[in-house]
């Protein structure tokens, strides 16, 4: 009889899984930007459950909030901007990016009927941007003002800060004369005539990456199998996004709670028309290329040329690992 037992024991052992279920939600955080659509795609396509992957979505208004979520334990993996990952691994937070989430999104643009025709005319001009030393004003101040324009940040112009939702209105009020912004905030001024896109940086820089999928140490040591499930549903939502425009463009715009415009015409614009104008300086796409790594290197140098941070190797904060498994697993 006491050799029965052990025997019924292995038996039991051997039918369970290698890899038991985690019961937990992987909790993934977005910045609720047009360009991380497939975060919003994934979930209401139901790719997610269909790699049998319980998510809990939350969605915040930037990078810096998101990383206060990551440092205190509030979220398992997040679809941010490329900048504050290498940021994190400056302040000693270890992360690493394992998938691309797009490409493109911001553009200078000025009144319509304004003075402003060239990245040249800002001189002397007022400017909006966003908090001091965020990525997109890594960006702006790195390389938009300093590398394509040849200004100074500092002395050349006057750079204000302010809620990218606040821009357009800025804008058309005269508080600014000019706004470095992104979708769908861009498209919206465009569409109702009130500006026009000064400097696409898509068009200079073309496929430059921003939006990645970033997890801290903790998530990469326990939940990789869940990792793999996410960038397998994030590489579908690329591919619906790309394949199927229309009705993609209609779930973000109800997402997005976008609401039509009216033209200088006189038309109404559709809510997912806007999408339809974004697309032109944005796209969607999962996979990290050279290019991309040669660019995330850039905005670092950017930030230590700034003052912003000490210098990283991009190498250090990329782990393809993940993304190689998800492949072959498709």
């Amino acid at each position: 009889m006491k050799h029965i037992l052990p025997a019924v024991l292995l038996a039991l052992a051997a039918a369970l899984p290698a890899h038991a279920e985690d019961p937990r939600p992987l909790r993934i955080g977005w910045v609720q930007a047009m360009a991380n659509a497939p975060a919003l795609i994934a979930e209401e396509k139901g790719y997610f459950r269909d790699e049998g992957l319980n998510v809990e979505l939350k969605g915040f208004g930037d990078g810096p909030v998101i990383q206060q979520a990551v440092a205190g334990g509030e979220i398992d993996v997040a679809y941010i901007g490329a900048p504050p990952v290498y940021q994190w691994a400056a302040r000693g937070l270890e992360a690493k990016i394992i998938a691309k989430v797009n490409y493109g999104q911001a553009a200078v643009i000025a009144k319509t009927d304004g003075p402003i025709h060239a990245l040249s005319d800002l001189k002397g001009k007022r400017l909006a941007g966003v908090n001091r030393g965020s990525g997109m004003d890594v960006l702006l101040r790195g390389y938009v003002l300093k590398e394509a324009a040849g200004l100074s940040p500092d002395a050349d112009l006057a750079l204000s800060q302010m809620p990218v939702g606040n821009m357009n209105a800025a804008l058309d009020t005269g508080v600014v004369d000019a706004a470095f912004l992104w979708e769908p905030f861009i498209s919206q001024s465009v569409l109702r005539g009130a500006g026009r896109v000064v400097f696409d940086v898509n068009g200079a820089l073309p496929g430059y990456p921003w939006y990645v999928i970033a997890a801290p140490a903790k998530t990469l040591k326990e939940r990789p199998d869940d990792l793999v499930k996410l960038l397998r549903a994030n590489s579908m939502a690329v591919a619906f996004l790309r394949e199927h425009p229309e009705e993609a463009d209609r779930i973000i715009a109800q997402s997005f709670k976008l609401e039509s415009l009216t033209a200088a015409d006189g038309s109404i614009v559709p809510p997912e028309a806007i999408v339809t104008e974004a697309r032109k300086r944005l796209g969607w796409s999962a996979e990290i290329e050279p290019s991309d790594r040669a660019f995330i290197q850039r905005l670092i140098d950017y930030s230590v040329a700034l003052g912003f941070q000490k210098r990283l190797n991009v190498d250090d904060i990329i782990d393809d690992s993940f993304a190689a498994k998800a492949a072959v697993q498709r």
